[in-house]
């Protein structure tokens, strides 16, 4: 099986208009929670302090707000209206990007501080109370997230779904909403583990898992010769493809990208697997060794 060639008309021809010449978005259902959350950050950084000890997770954070902010305002999301493509592209970058950046700042305690005290220790009380952490541990345990990142992924990407969010910017807000939150959630469960071997291995095997299911979902659209989603139909010829070419492009994308990412990261959980068994085991040889030889 061969990959079909990827056409360089959008690169060459003359008559293409520019990147440059597409609108940013600046939708108030998007800016809005975009500048509130950059503002509950801040503020909450600032009161909290302890800049120095927490340095690395800030630059998580804004990095993963800049990069919520180049997928959802910047011409790329105008440009995922017009081309099938370009929405993986913004897509990729909330899964990608977006989602372990945030995930890795566990920006909840900051968030927190930007509230006044007695507003803090309500919101506190409530997150810590046994049935509110009940249901984050659940959504959180590495299966769980595995299995709602996956669904989302998939059921977001049958035709009639996905047509339905060209139609709809609720809909469209609701497929965005579920593919980071639930990215979140399987960034979350992977930044948890460290606990045991076992919780390494798990990871490693959820990881394997993503890699797999999103590069088999883009090779689908990759080496399909049926048009998934004739509502691009319209509007692809202006940018030097055709509709099955954008649609092999946007497949490239999103199985090329996510299948490296996912592997490096499972590489990374297996190393960190092997040296956690390696150390236990001497550990317990040096304990058995202890127990006959008592100093």
């Amino acid at each position: 099986m061969t990959l079909p060639p990827i056409p360089l008309a959008i690169v060459v021809q003359e008559d293409v208009p520019g990147v440059w010449t597409v609108p940013w978005s600046f939708e108030p259902a998007i800016v809005i929670p975009l500048l509130a959350l950059f503002a509950i950050y801040t503020v909450g950084t600032i009161r909290r302090g302890n800049l120095d000890t927490l340095r690395w997770r800030h630059a998580s954070f804004f990095a993963g707000w800049a990069s919520l902010v180049f997928a959802l305002v910047s011409p790329i999301h105008e440009l995922g209206e017009q081309l099938f493509s370009a929405h993986m592209l913004q897509h990729e970058i909330l899964i990608l990007v977006s989602a372990p950046l945030i995930s890795a700042s566990h920006p909840g305690a900051t968030c927190l501080w930007a509230f006044a005290l007695p507003h803090r220790s309500g919101i506190g009380s409530w997150v810590h109370w046994v049935e509110t952490r009940r249901p984050v541990r659940v959504l959180t345990a590495p299966l769980n997230a595995w299995i709602l990142e996956a669904a989302a992924l998939w059921l977001w990407h049958i035709p009639f779904l996905y047509q339905a969010t060209l139609r709809s910017d609720w809909i469209h807000a609701a497929q965005h909403l579920s593919f980071l939150g639930t990215a979140v959630l399987f960034w979350s469960a992977l930044f948890g583990v460290g606990r045991s071997a076992m919780s390494y291995g798990i990871a490693t095997l959820y990881t394997f898992g993503t890699a797999v299911h999103c590069s088999a979902l883009g090779a689908l659209l990759t080496f399909s010769r049926v048009l998934w989603y004739p509502a691009y139909a319209v509007t692809t010829a202006q940018w030097g493809l055709t509709p099955l070419e954008d649609q092999q492009l946007g497949g490239v994308i999103m199985w090329v990208p996510s299948g490296l990412v996912f592997i490096v990261v499972a590489l990374a959980l297996m190393a960190n697997w092997l040296s956690e068994s390696d150390r236990r085991l001497r550990l317990g040889s040096v304990a058995a060794l202890l127990e006959k030889e008592p100093l």
